[in-house]
């Protein structure tokens, strides 16, 4: 197994930002996360905020792996949940810990400010990634559905 190093990036770190964006791209073939890349400032403005989490897993100085989750400050309750929005990590370093040592980092966190979940979604089709959740946490069957922003009706 290969030892990552686990950071969270913050205020500074708008490049670092855009080679995880560029990683996931990669690595789930998905060219929108290259399409419209956001300017500098945006991503600033993004790491500034505290309840977005971008993690970065490098091994001697490469980035080898990543994670994007929000924390959802709730209404009906004083507490929070986490949602992994993005966790990757790239075929070379698969199989050693990687995505479950991002995962932990995340754990931790999530205890020390209180959030009482983290949660994630995973296409059926995905069986790394559903066979990581199955050993980490506790299957839900949900459905997902997407709202258009705007109607016509």
């Amino acid at each position: 197994m290969t030892a990552a190093s686990i950071r969270r990036l913050g205020s500074g770190d708008a490049a670092d930002l855009r080679r995880i964006n560029q990683l996931f791209g990669r690595i789930f073939e998905d060219s929108a996360y290259s399409m419209a890349p956001p300017s500098t400032a945006y991503l600033e403005r993004l790491l500034q905020n505290d309840t977005f989490i971008a993690l970065a897993a490098e091994v001697d100085g490469e980035l080898v792996g990543a994670l994007a989750a929000y924390e959802l400050v709730k209404f009906e309750a004083e507490r929070s949940e986490i949602y992994i929005y993005d966790l990757a990590v790239s075929a070379s370093s698969r199989r050693q810990g990687i995505a479950t040592a991002l995962i932990d980092w995340l754990q931790t966190y999530t205890k020390a400010i209180g959030a009482w979940v983290i949660f994630v979604q995973a296409d059926p089709l995905d069986l790394p990634a559903v066979a990581l959740y199955d050993k980490l946490g506790i299957r839900e069957q949900v459905l997902h559905f997407d709202i258009s922003p705007a109607s016509d009706r």
